[in-house]
């Protein structure tokens, strides 16, 4: 029996030897596996980081292409703008020599006759009927030229707003469609431009990414038709719900895209453009910022003839 127990005793310590060495492997091994994976979030993280400074270096990429055209939008109101505050200027004495005879003659510093040759005299240099008619005239045009400053600005800094800062949101994807057009406005003159725009659902997503979505395919586009270099350039940009999505679609009659260009459209630094024209990266992240909400593209161009492009977004996805 002593035999017997000693035997079993000993079976049991190798056997408690045996666990114990497997649970310190364990124990090891998950210590290794934790590290790893923290390393790998933190690369995650990483990359997802350097994703969201490349779209918004692409974006500034995009909007240095424009600024002559945004230059151009803004010259032209500022210039008149300019011109309407300095007539303003030249009359300013007059006007207010006009109110401080008028001062005059109600507190009775002056006598009527007075008054009536001062007034005379003032008449002579600036045309009362000028300052009730083009003066206001001039300033509401001022207001008008600055106002369309403000929106050319307003729309600038919303495409130029980084995206690593904004949370995503519910947001209609019609707004962005509006400010993109806006935006692209001087670099869309020579286009006829059709919109057609559905009573859609808001949905959760980063208004700044949907902006740059509009405003990559539109730019697009125009370039499709300078390629052709035709006239008669329709773009149209239509919204709408399909399926359970909303759908952004813009639609080119410029020069479309052969079956080699289509396959390889959102490869990074792909570009049909010459040397110096284009980064290649425009098509890469409209795909990366659809893929980012849970969405898809889909890809129609027929060489010469034109191309449509739909994003398909989800109207409710896992995270919302």
């Amino acid at each position: 029996m002593n035999g017997s127990g000693s035997g079993f005793e000993q079976a049991f310590l190798n056997e408690q030897k045996k666990r114990l060495a497997a649970e310190s492997l364990l124990k090891d091994k998950s210590r290794v596996l934790v590290a790893i994976n923290n390393e790998l979030q933190k690369k995650i993280a990483d990359l997802e980081y350097q994703q969201k400074m490349f779209i918004q270096t692409e974006k500034m990429a995009t909007l240095g292409t424009l600024c002559a055209g945004v230059a151009h939008e803004i010259n032209n109101p500022l210039a008149y703008a300019m011109s309407n505050i300095e007539g303003l200027q030249q009359v300013a004495p007059n006007i207010f020599a006009l109110l401080e005879l008028n001062d005059q003659y109600l507190k009775g510093d002056i006598a009527s006759r007075d008054y009536k040759i001062e007034l005379a005299l003032l008449n002579e240099r600036q045309r009362f009927s000028w300052i009730g008619c083009d003066l206001l005239e001039q300033i509401d045009d001022s207001v008008e030229g600055l106002s369309r400053i403000k929106h050319i600005v307003h729309n600038l800094l919303n495409f130029a707003h980084p995206s690593i800062s904004q949370d995503k949101q519910q947001a209609n994807v019609i707004e962005a469609a509006n400010n993109a057009l806006k935006l692209l406005s001087s670099q869309l003159k020579l286009c006829k431009i059709k919109t057609h725009f559905d009573s859609v659902p808001s949905i959760t997503c980063n208004l700044s990414s949907i902006n740059q979505i509009f405003v990559n395919l539109l730019m697009n586009a125009s370039q499709a038709y300078e390629f052709k270099n035709a006239k008669n350039c329709v773009i149209e940009v239509n919204v709408f719900e399909v399926s359970g999505h909303i759908c952004i679609e813009v639609k080119d009659n410029g020069c479309g895209m052969s079956e080699y260009t289509q396959a390889h459209m959102f490869d990074p630094f792909y570009t049909t453009k010459d040397i110096g024209q284009g980064t290649g990266m425009g098509m890469t992240l409209v795909y990366a910022m659809v893929r980012d909400h849970h969405g898809t593209i889909e890809v129609n161009s027929v060489l010469d003839e034109g191309t449509s492009i739909r994003c398909l977004l989800p109207i409710k996805t896992e995270a919302s």
